[in-house]
């Protein structure tokens, strides 16, 4: 009776779990209906399920594959800035945050204590000092104006803390024994240990970095230097809307999130759940 009970409410739980999967999964759907749909039936009706089957065709793909030009330029522009962002705040903040874990230094308690302020601190606030020093270095109308905000990442810092707490110490020191230096105790040890801390920010940095809209309008002004966010962007305006190729190319952007997920996804919740739990 109990072993009955017991598969009852996993029976029950899946069930919920598929409803909210659904839920979640909705406007997706949604979305993929409507870029299959020609724009006037989509100024007619809008986004939604209230459709003619007839009109439904590849043709906003076509369009986006064969003639959209400046699209899959900014699709490169998107994958790049993403990719070095990853690369970059990945190297650096886990460097800062395994040192801020397992060294015992002056003043780390202060910085740690600066980078849980700064992570307080609504991005919007900071926009205006940012911009200043990117005019000051002569980066505006640059890539590396968008990705240097991004090398050390509060969220990213306190995270790699969080989970390099809970790495043994007796491997630095038997490393120490064995003569390694600090760099490659850091690099040949610590860092494979780190891995599903690594690919669960991997995700979550691609994840802001590819639908970052606001830091790149600011400091980018070439229409060809745009990033996908933005550049979907300008296909609103008072002369016209191209909503046909707006939603198809924004079905288009889905994909890479969906390739860093697949690649990551084994680590993604071990790395969450332990780095949320170290003290």
């Amino acid at each position: 009776m109990k072993k009955k009970k017991n598969t009852l409410v996993v029976w029950l739980i899946n069930i919920g779990f598929c409803i909210i999967s659904f839920i979640a999964l909705f406007p997706i759907l949604n979305l993929l209906i409507s870029s299959l749909r020609p724009s006037s039936e989509l100024m007619r009706n809008g986004i939604s399920l209230a459709f003619d089957p007839s009109t439904l065709s590849f043709n906003n793909y076509t369009y986006i594959f064969t003639q959209a030009s400046n699209y899959w330029g900014w699709y490169m522009n998107s994958l790049t800035i993403s990719a070095i962002t990853i690369v970059l705040s990945l190297f650096f903040s886990s460097m800062v945050g395994y040192a801020l874990a397992l060294y015992d230094f002056k003043g780390r308690n202060l910085i740690f204590g600066f980078v849980l302020f700064i992570l307080m601190v609504p991005f919007e606030i900071l926009m205006l000092p940012l911009f200043q020093l990117m005019i000051s270095m002569n980066l505006i109308n640059t890539y590396t104006a968008v990705i240097l905000p991004a090398v050390v990442a509060p969220v990213a810092v306190f995270f790699f803390r969080q989970y390099a707490i809970g790495l043994p110490k007796e491997l630095m020191d038997a490393a120490r024994i064995d003569g390694a230096t600090e760099y490659g105790i850091f690099f040949k040890i610590m860092l494979p240990l780190m891995g599903p801390s690594m690919a669960a920010m991997a995700i979550l940095q691609g994840l802001g970095s590819w639908n970052n809209f606001l830091w790149p309008l600011i400091v980018l002004r070439s229409n060809d230097m745009f990033t996908l966010p933005i550049g979907l962007a300008t296909l609103l305006t008072p002369y016209g809307n191209n909503y046909d190729v707006l939603i198809a190319g924004s079905v288009m952007t889905i994909i890479p999130i969906i390739i860093l997920f697949v690649f990551f996804q084994r680590y993604f919740v071990a790395g969450l759940t332990v780095g949320g739990v170290k003290g």
